[in-house]
């Protein structure tokens, strides 16, 4: 029973600190995008710089996802979170002093695209995968709902923060909030990885945890399945993170509305991302997996629309933010549990890496386009238009998959 109760107590730890420590990292992305306006009137930072920083940050992600996923994989939770918070912590703190754009690229750019890249749906959701193998989707949904469960309270606070003080004093709790949770992060179980190790892999043909790396990468490039995973979360990230997490408040401020009503839509839409990740994590492990994602792309497609529609109908925006909400990050739990079934427990770390890598190269090109074509057209549309045809091709794309039973 010892062993037993040990597993059970490590796996709702896991879950309660992924939650977490995706709350304040998410959190600290987010309002970047409450802050652009300001910094615009305050500093002389035009969108398109910040925009390009924002992109910068996205690309540094993108290289640290797959390592990240690599270091989980055989370095375990407790120390990849640790570096993590670390870095955003200092990131937050740097940007809270940021007079000159260079300080920003580097405080949010370079050093909270470390932290961002390791503090990171995909690793919460491979470990998480780890320690309820047999319910990889509604596990998961839980614990990376954290993602936005955090921007549902942290964001409207920062908003009243930026509102009634400065925009520095947000960036500084937020760094104060990190800092708090590192503690924490020490009462993780040291993992057992004998499971991962000895799991099926559809990758390994049973070879080791320390099996060469290069011969897993040989054998994801020649997997069709990996392919279509990876050019559809590339697209995911153009239409969530890239154009959506960069570019969705600094519109709403475009359109006419104030920063508390702005961060107000933007909690909404947090909060129904949250129901929408748990509820798609539950249908996860009880339906037909393509069919589920490629609806999910196709539904967020269409909420692109909506906001092309908002002009100054607050309602309109509010309407955009449930419906974009329930298909926004709703994608990873169904994403993991494909990736466990398709391609091997063993590798979960590193294939979640590769599929963020992708995903943030995707969301790179949204805010570079959209801090662009704001700059030399003052709209958003042809980025709202993109992002629909884009998020309908990302569902053809994983409807060519088949479904099959989780491992």
């Amino acid at each position: 029973m010892l062993p037993s109760t040990k597993l059970t107590n490590r796996a709702t730890i896991v879950v309660a600190l992924g939650f977490l420590t995706l709350a304040m990292a998410y959190s600290a992305r987010a309002i970047i995008g409450l802050s652009v306006p300001i910094w615009e009137t305050e500093l002389g930072w035009t969108r398109g710089q910040t925009a390009n920083v924002a992109a910068i940050a996205l690309l540094v992600m993108a290289i640290v996802a797959p390592i990240s996923g690599a270091v989980l994989d055989r370095k375990g939770l407790r120390f990849t979170l640790l570096v993590g918070m670390i870095a955003v912590c200092i990131s937050c703190i740097i940007v809270s002093l940021a007079n000159n754009i260079w300080v920003l690229l580097i405080g949010f750019g370079i050093i909270g695209g470390i932290g961002f890249g390791i503090i990171a749906t995909h690793v919460i959701a491979a470990a998480v995968a780890r320690v309820y193998p047999k319910s990889v989707g509604f596990a998961s949904g839980i614990a990376t709902s954290g993602s936005t469960a955090g921007q549902f309270l942290i964001v409207p606070l920062v908003a009243l923060l930026l509102g009634s003080f400065s925009w520095r004093w947000g960036f500084v709790g937020l760094g104060i909030g990190t800092a708090l949770l590192i503690p924490f992060i020490w009462v993780i179980p040291d993992e057992d990885t004998s499971k991962a190790k000895n799991s099926p892999s559809k990758l390994s043909g049973g070879h080791t945890l320390d099996a060469n790396l290069k011969t897993d990468l040989a054998k994801l490039a020649s997997s069709p399945v990996f392919h279509l995973l990876f050019w559809s979360y590339l697209i995911c990230g153009y239409t969530t993170s890239g154009v959506i997490e960069t570019h969705l408040l600094p519109y709403a401020s475009f359109c006419g509305f104030l920063p508390v009503p702005s961060a107000t839509a933007y909690g909404i839409l947090s909060a129904f991302n949250l129901i929408g990740m748990i509820s798609v994590g539950w249908l996860t492990d009880r339906m037909n997996r393509p069919l589920l994602l490629g609806a999910i792309y196709i539904i967020r497609g269409l909420t692109f629309w909506i906001l092309l529609n908002v002009g100054s109908d607050y309602e309109t925006l509010i309407l955009f933010a449930i419906i974009f909400g329930m298909v926004d990050y709703s994608t990873v739990p169904v994403t993991t549990s494909l990736v466990v079934s398709h391609l091997g427990l063993r590798v979960v770390g590193l294939v979640m890496g590769l599929l963020t890598a992708g995903h943030q190269l995707g969301a790179a090109a949204g805010a570079a386009l959209g801090g662009y074509f704001f700059d030399q057209n003052s709209s958003y549309d042809l980025v709202w238009s993109s992002s629909i045809a884009l998020a309908i091709i990302a569902g053809v794309l994983v409807f060519v998959i088949r479904d099959k039973p989780s491992t």
